[in-house]
């Protein structure tokens, strides 16, 4: 058994202005992983055995919006808003559901 249940890591990596590629820190990812982690803490979800919210450098998917994974299931997400958020954590996290309409492609793009 692994020390956590879910471990969600958010890329929060920050590119110079005027690089050739996006950055999901420009989405205001590093808000919305300390909101994600505030609500899986009044949730009662956090801690040992349970769920764990993490920061990442670059997950290298910043071209398919701000994302985030969730291991061990593997499963990538993109999202706009705390609304998506709040869906992955109760549809994901909870009801150990995939929000289908968040989930990026498991192969990358043009494989």
């Amino acid at each position: 058994m692994s020390f956590y249940r879910q471990h969600l890591f958010f890329c929060t990596n920050q590119r110079p202005d005027g690089a050739d590629r996006p950055s999901c820190g420009s989405c205001d990812s590093a808000q919305m992983r300390a909101y994600v982690k505030a609500r899986v803490k009044e949730l009662g979800l956090a801690g040992a055995g349970q769920v764990r919210v993490n920061t990442a450098g670059c997950l290298d998917r910043c071209e398919q919006g701000p994302c985030l994974v969730v291991y061990p299931d593997g499963i990538w997400y993109t999202f706009v808003d705390e609304d998506d958020l709040d869906e992955i954590i109760q549809s994901h996290l909870v009801e150990n559901r995939v929000v289908e309409r968040l989930r990026l492609p498991d192969a990358p793009i043009g494989c």
